[in-house]
């Protein structure tokens, strides 16, 4: 195999993970609109009292996962 069809191959991987990482990042972002009045709640009485311990945290709401509260508690908590 020449160093071109290598190279190709290479770009085609790498442009493939690029929209795979897009799909996961819309996907997260839009779980992070559909958080409910009771489960931000939650997730703040929670972060009180364990601190940035996500997976402790995502355990206590249903269908929830480490990433997707920890991205929502950035998002509501980033400087302006």
């Amino acid at each position: 195999m020449d160093s071109s069809s290598s190279s190709s191959s290479r770009d085609k991987k790498s442009k493939d993970n690029d929209r795979h990482e897009a799909k996961e990042a819309n996907s997260t972002a839009q779980n992070f609109v559909d958080f409910t009045e009771a489960e931000e709640d939650l997730v703040s009485r929670m972060h009180r009292l364990v601190g940035n311990r996500w997976e402790l945290i995502a355990g206590r709401i249903p269908g929830r996962t480490a990433e997707e509260v920890e991205m929502f508690w950035s998002k509501k908590h980033q400087e302006k």
